[in-house]
């Protein structure tokens, strides 16, 4: 499939590094105009620099997607320099350095602040671009949320399982608001894939048994990189996803 970009402007959240790095630097590669998003503003710097190398276009600015005014800010910006985005992807996301516990331990604000950067920060940007891409009678929304969300969490934080739940949730109500404009809204559930400082944390607390253990739960018994998230991130994007929507793609090497 030869997929490109060039007449598109994308928005990316969590751009700094893992998932939202490469399917901004996936985006920039095939033409689109990409506008990336994080709370680290160094980070988010080397994602421009990465994109500028491949010979891509990429526009940075650190926004906290849990304020709803900044996430409107970006989006009016965006819209006012490139009158408005076909793609958004909603990648930002985490733990914030939680590790699990037991339930009787969680506070309100642990529980909060995990719903905040994992669905509420997804209905945000879906709330901002949803007007312009309805003027356009186009739109392409794709959610990045977890096999936690569709299972279990191996970490172990009820929150995090939960508000990856409800952005599944989210994608398909929203597929079916907005499909009457021509915008599709889908979902990517990644797999276990050594792409931040958290996730690469965790597996080497693992030790070498319990990678081995890990590793041997998936059918292709091997970890899953960052650009297989974007690719997906890309097939969805495309023409090729046109009569797609309210789904959810497993890319998790057959995780049984």
């Amino acid at each position: 499939m030869n997929i490109q970009f060039e007449d598109k402007t994308a928005i990316v959240t969590g751009a700094a590094h893992g998932f939202g790095r490469a399917i901004a630097l996936a985006l920039a590669e095939r033409g689109a105009s990409v506008w990336a998003c994080d709370l680290l503003g160094g980070e988010l710097e080397e994602t421009k620099e990465l994109c500028a190398e491949a010979g891509g276009k990429c526009r940075v600015k650190v926004v906290d997607i849990r304020k709803r005014a900044e996430v409107f800010t970006f989006v009016d910006e965006i819209l006012a320099a490139d009158g408005g985005a076909q793609i958004l992807v909603n990648n930002a996301g985490g733990v914030l350095g939680q590790v699990g516990r037991p339930l009787e331990a969680i506070s309100e604000a642990d529980w909060d602040s995990i719903f905040e950067v994992n669905a509420r920060g997804a209905f945000y940007f879906a709330q901002a671009v949803a007007p312009s891409m309805k003027a356009q009678r186009f739109g392409r929304i794709i959610n990045i949320s977890s096999g936690a969300g569709l299972g279990v969490s191996l970490t172990g934080i009820q929150a995090y399982a939960a508000a990856k739940a409800a952005q599944i949730g989210l994608t398909r109500q929203l597929a079916h608001e907005l499909g009457a404009w021509n915008i599709t809204v889908n979902n990517i559930a990644p797999g276990f894939v050594l792409s931040n400082p958290n996730s690469i944390k965790q597996f080497e607390s693992y030790g070498e048994e319990g990678q081995r253990a890990l590793i041997d739960r998936f059918a292709l018994k091997r970890l899953g990189a960052a650009e297989d998230i974007a690719h997906g991130a890309l097939f969805f994007a495309s023409d090729y996803a046109n009569w797609i929507t309210g789904q959810v793609l497993s890319i998790d090497g057959g995780r049984l």
